[in-house]
């Protein structure tokens, strides 16, 4: 049987109201920061537009005639005033258009994610919530409630099972603070904020995606 480990659950004002069992690997094991470098220069690599272009000689307009003849004026050899030498004239190996996404292996990717986890878990950085919930989708109740859990200042990364289109509402207003869904959880969110705030429900489904293959020794 798998080694597991157990993480406090805390309610919204922070008072331990249970615990939630989770395999070992995925909290405790060994953070592996080539594989966070990776991940993320990946991400990052994925969300450039990669439009960037510049005009070769063959999309330079003009330049179709000879400017003067080849021998006899005592000037250098031009064949076009197009050329890349001239002003106004091509660039030489200039950007074109291109796709800058890096694909990681399945693998890697979900040994990174266990990585960051593990890295915040080993920190005291990790904070497993019963449930979240607020009265209204208003921007000072997110502040509560950060207030209760003890983190009003700091940088939150706040991961949720589901939709909860009242904390996404909330938060969109907090620079500082950040609502992820579950099923969107990435090395990235996690490492650029400096708390990671699970609702037992995110943390099961995550935890359920990375537990298989920590198994097998991925």
């Amino acid at each position: 049987m798998a080694e597991t480990v157990s993480i406090p659950v805390v309610s919204q004002t922070r008072e331990k109201v249970g615990e939630v069992a989770v395999p070992a690997a995925i909290v405790a094991g060994p953070v592996r920061e080539h594989l966070l470098h990776a991940v993320v220069q990946a991400q990052l690599a994925s969300r450039r537009a990669g439009t960037a272009a510049t005009k070769t000689r063959a999309f330079v307009r003009g330049g179709g005639k000879k400017p003067w003849r080849q021998k006899g004026t005592g000037r250098a050899r031009a064949g076009s005033i197009r050329s890349p030498l001239w002003a106004g004239g091509a660039i030489i190996f200039g950007p074109q258009p291109r796709d800058w996404t890096t694909r990681l292996p399945r693998s890697a990717r979900k040994a990174a994610l266990r990585s960051a986890l593990a890295d915040r878990h080993a920190a005291g950085k990790l904070l497993v919530v019963d449930r979240l919930s607020l009265p209204e989708p208003k921007t000072k109740r997110m502040v509560e409630c950060l207030h209760g859990l003890g983190l009003e200042g700091a940088t939150v990364l706040v991961v949720v099972a589901g939709p909860d289109d009242a904390l996404e509402r909330a938060a969109r207003n907090l620079p500082h603070v950040k609502v992820l869904r579950a099923s969107g959880f990435n090395v990235y969110d996690v490492l650029r904020h400096a708390e990671l705030v699970i609702t037992r429900d995110a943390l099961e489904a995550i935890a359920g995606r990375l537990g298989k293959e920590a198994a097998h020794g991925a």
